[in-house]
């Protein structure tokens, strides 16, 4: 069955080509309907035919390269990540003769907030970019507790081997926030002369790092370079449209009402309530009901009232009424 994302795409599409034949005249150049910066945009149609032949070409003349380039800077991106990701060893360009990074540089990553999908990926190629500049870096355990306890390790290529698609949080992560232990946090980034910090994790993570920069102008141990990448299942961090594990979550979802939808197939007459996870975010429910197909989805965005149930309640029988059998 298509994935929760395929199934949005797919809604998503379809009503923008509804848009783009409503708003076509006989002059209008012929469209296709397609995905970029996660909007749905309408591109030329020989347009794409041509660079599409182009590819074909560049494939034929063996110009590998120039192909890859055509393909859009996001292929070449993903494809550049996945070689440097897929080494067995990082290359020995990147160390001296007595094995230390040429670089030099210090970074550490830590966990804060709960665990999410995707953090460990987050890690595995935040460690070995790192290493393959010939850089050192040091993985955090157990968020800002385990930072001002010590526990604090090397990371090495071969440790982060697998962690793309384990879940959960293999460096440990915890919601504990720096609040009146900053000096503890300074001086054990000092110890381990840290000179840049990445933080994963959920708005906890955002108000560590707000609360690390606050603070350097009383120890120039936070004065170095501060970067956050958002993980949280609700995606409901600003600054990002997709925030790590909240796909997962949709996916998640998304197989629960097909499951439930599929043991139902011998009943009639039943309605089906599904409660999501997201918080005061209606993300999850409101994706998580267009990919599964229900009949309505409550969020706190949009407020509603017991009337409001009612009358999906009479909608839903009037549909049952004409040999609907079954209500998500």
């Amino acid at each position: 069955s298509p994935s929760a994302f395929d199934r949005v795409l797919g809604c998503r599409m379809g009503a923008e080509a509804v848009m783009a034949l409503m708003e076509a005249t006989p002059e209008t150049e012929a469209c296709v309907v397609s995905l970029d910066g996660n909007q749905a945009v309408r591109l030329p149609l020989m347009e794409c035919v041509e660079k599409t032949k182009a590819v074909a070409q560049a494939m034929a003349d063996k110009k590998w390269e120039l192909a890859v380039q055509l393909r859009g800077r996001s292929f070449a991106r993903n494809l550049e990540t996945y070689k440097m990701l897929t080494r067995l060893k990082p290359p020995r360009s990147a160390f001296d003769e007595t094995g230390k990074g040429l670089e030099g540089y210090t970074l550490a990553v830590m966990h804060i907030g709960a665990p999410a999908c995707g953090m460990n990926a987050a890690v595995r190629s935040f460690v070995r970019n790192c290493i393959y500049r010939g850089d050192t870096v040091y993985g955090i355990h157990d968020g800002v507790e385990g930072l001002i306890a010590g526990n604090v390790q090397v990371m090495k290529w071969s440790d982060v081997t697998g962690w793309v698609g384990q879940g959960g949080a293999m460096l440990g992560t915890k919601r504990t926030l720096p609040g009146q232990r900053v000096p503890q946090i300074a001086a054990r980034l000092k110890e381990f002369k840290i000179q840049a910090l990445l933080i994963i994790g959920g708005f906890e993570a955002y108000q560590a790092g707000i609360q690390l920069t606050e603070n350097r102008s009383n120890f120039p141990e936070f004065c170095i370079p501060i970067v956050v990448i958002p993980s949280t299942i609700s995606n409901n961090v600003p600054g990002t449209e997709f925030s790590l594990g909240c796909d997962t979550a949709l996916n998640e979802i998304t197989e629960i009402c097909d499951r439930i939808r599929q043991s139902a197939q011998g009943t009639k007459r039943r309605v089906f309530v599904i409660e999501t996870m997201g918080g005061y975010c209606g993300y999850l429910a409101t994706v998580a009901g267009l990919a599964g197909g229900a009949d309505a989805a409550y969020i706190y965005e949009e407020k509603f009232s017991i009337k409001d149930l009612q009358q999906d309640v009479y909608h839903m029988a009037s549909k049952m009424a004409e040999g609907v059998q079954r209500g998500l």
